[in-house]
């Protein structure tokens, strides 16, 4: 398993929120809110700021992986 951080009661909360509104659990809930991150962020200003390029064909953030 990947490194997990832990979220603020407010975070929590909200990801929980989100997780019943989409009938899925909080594990999922949190892969869906990063796939949808994924679809808005600027990818250009991730990946320069990005200190792992050796993920970048996997990467969601990267728009122009196998991925975007």
């Amino acid at each position: 398993m990947a490194y997990t951080p832990e979220l603020s009661q407010e975070h929590s909360g909200a990801l929980r929120r989100i997780a019943w509104a989409l009938e899925i659990p909080m594990t999922k809930a949190i892969e869906e809110v990063l796939d949808y991150v994924g679809t808005i962020i600027e990818s250009k200003k991730v990946c320069k700021a990005c200190r792992d390029k050796s993920f970048c064909k996997d990467c969601l953030l990267n728009h122009n992986g196998k991925r975007g």
